[in-house]
């Protein structure tokens, strides 16, 4: 997204998002189409927040279930064709939402239950959820489609599995005059229909501005989703039940943040300037009150010291990755693993406008407006430029899935052609996902007691593998096992305990060889653990 301001005529500027005056959210409304959801999340004061219910300190959890035994999913997985020297970084195959996407306006991919997910929606609104049988990503075959008059572009997209499975993106008002929006909540538990069911109306939210007041991105720890929301900071929605979502929080800075990006492992909580240089890291072990943390509020400077503005960033394996925007493209690498004294470790400065940026094991791929670049890591300071893939239209976002990388444009796409699949290795990913990084950091003491856990993985990871059995939380010296709910975006794995810990008690994260997965059902093959004590 190019983040375009809008001329607004005088209709729009009376026209103004209604809310109530005890701040409540108010419900988006699809109208009188028959595409739009059925129902309304709820507003803010409609009893108590869902997620106390998941707390009943006097449920025995029982053991827990074998690692492996969350499958399988639906759908056959990552693509697993072998490539040769002459498909190398060329097209072969084309994704198109369908004929309701009309504007060919694509960002990330990802996969869920076995099959590719392709979101599509421009700024404005009248998107959808396209899946793929994605195994020949060459000749991939549509699973199911899904229609949202008011699904906007997504920058990101989370999921849930309380209750059912659901994912979450942005949205705006049906009815564009009323200026109004927030984020949607999909039911995805059938593939071949996934369906919009609820959108919560946040508060502050304006469109068409496209770049003030309007949400950004979503991370989906769940119970809560973090929404990065431009000028209004971070909404926190508890959205135990999807279809009665309500604000419990907001948080925003004073100078104005004007909030991109937005991630959470375990207790930290990753915001980052849209079109900017400022990165701001948060305390969130109490989920509904951020607290910031001394020295995590900086800008992103490059090796000359200058700050160099980022359009988007990502977070994974302790580092915060900025798709270069000021003064030519390319990638910037920050170590925050100590949060409190953020580091720059490398650079590639390119001829480009950076979008977006995605890692996988030791390669970011990062969309530059008229190209797109997969980078080498290994050798920061220096970062190496690897190849330069193209795909017409506005070039923002390139996402790695097994072995090809699948490009995207936002704008000005060939009709039929708004994303496209490039095979960048040879052969079919066969590597295990392994931990990069994981917060409360092993060790640490005086945790409190309201805490999550958090870890971070070499590469995406298949959300559905990662439960109860895969990742699991014990008391160090009893080996209880403590009840709570896992999610997972992108390369983020979190473990969120539904009652409160225990005070001065040590706790175990392991997770176990052979149950988290990757795209391609390669599973972790080392066990890794990780203790901390509470306050």
């Amino acid at each position: 997204m190019r983040f375009l301001q809008h001329t607004l005529t005088a209709l729009l500027v009376f026209a103004l998002a209604c809310s109530d005056d005890d701040g409540d959210d108010t419900s988006i409304d699809g109208g009188q189409d028959a595409d739009a959801p059925e129902e309304d999340a709820g507003a803010t004061d409609a009893g108590p927040a869902p997620y106390l219910e998941l707390c009943d300190p006097a449920v025995d959890p029982g053991a827990f279930p074998a690692p492996d035994a969350w499958g399988p999913n639906s759908g056959p997985g990552g693509p697993a064709v072998t490539f040769t020297e002459d498909d190398r970084y060329e097209t072969c195959a084309y994704l198109d939402g369908g004929e309701l996407d009309t504007t060919e306006h694509h960002n990330l991919v990802t996969m869920y239950d076995g099959y590719l997910l392709m979101p599509w929606a421009p700024e404005s609104g009248n998107g959808g959820l396209t899946f793929w049988d994605f195994s020949d990503p060459c000749a991939p075959v549509v699973r199911g489609t899904g229609h949202s008059p008011t699904m906007r572009e997504s920058h990101s997209i989370g999921f849930s599995s309380i209750g059912g499975q659901w994912a979450v993106v942005d949205s705006v008002e049906a009815y564009l005059m009323f200026g109004g929006g927030g984020i949607q909540f999909w039911d995805v538990s059938d593939t071949s229909a996934p369906e919009p069911v609820a959108n919560l109306n946040l508060e502050g939210f304006f469109y068409p501005d496209a770049y003030a007041r309007v949400a950004l991105s979503v991370f989906w720890q769940a119970p809560f989703v973090y929404v990065g929301a431009a000028d209004n900071g971070v909404y926190i929605v508890d959205a135990t039940d999807p279809m009665n979502a309500r604000v419990v929080g907001q948080y925003s800075w004073e100078p104005t943040l004007r909030v991109g990006q937005v991630q959470v492992v375990g207790n930290l909580l990753i915001a980052t300037a849209a079109e900017g240089p400022r990165t701001a890291l948060l305390d969130v072990s109490d989920p509904l009150n951020p607290q910031p943390i001394p020295g995590g509020d900086f800008l992103a400077r490059d090796s000359s010291g200058e700050p160099r503005g980022a359009y988007f960033t990502n977070f994974t394996g302790g580092k915060v990755y900025y798709a270069n925007k000021d003064g030519g493209g390319g990638v910037m690498v920050y170590d925050v693993s100590d949060p409190e004294n953020p580091t720059f470790l490398g650079e590639n400065i390119s001829d480009g406008n950076g979008g977006y940026v995605f890692v996988k094991d030791d390669l970011a791929f990062v969309g530059e407006s008229s190209f797109a670049a997969i980078y080498d890591l290994t050798g920061m300071p220096d970062i190496a430029e690897v190849t330069r893939l193209d795909l017409e239209g506005d070039l923002d976002t390139i996402t790695p899935i097994g072995n090809v990388a699948v490009l995207s444009v936002d704008a000005d796409a060939i009709e039929d052609q708004g994303s496209s699949v490039i095979p960048y290795e040879l052969e079919p990913d066969t590597a295990s996902p392994s931990v990069t990084f994981v917060w409360p950091a092993d060790g640490a003491s005086a945790v409190p007691v309201t805490s999550r856990v958090g870890v971070t993985f070499g590469e995406f990871v298949d959300v559905k593998s990662a439960f109860e059995g895969s990742v699991r939380l014990t008391e160090t010296d009893s080996g209880d096992r403590v009840p709570g709910v896992v999610s997972a975006q992108e390369t983020i794995v979190n473990f969120h305990p539904y009652c409160p810990l225990a005070s001065g008690t040590s706790y175990t994260l392991e997770i176990p060889a052979g149950g988290i997965v990757d795209f391609n059902g390669n599973a972790t093959t080392e066990a890794f653990t990780t203790t901390f004590t509470t306050e």
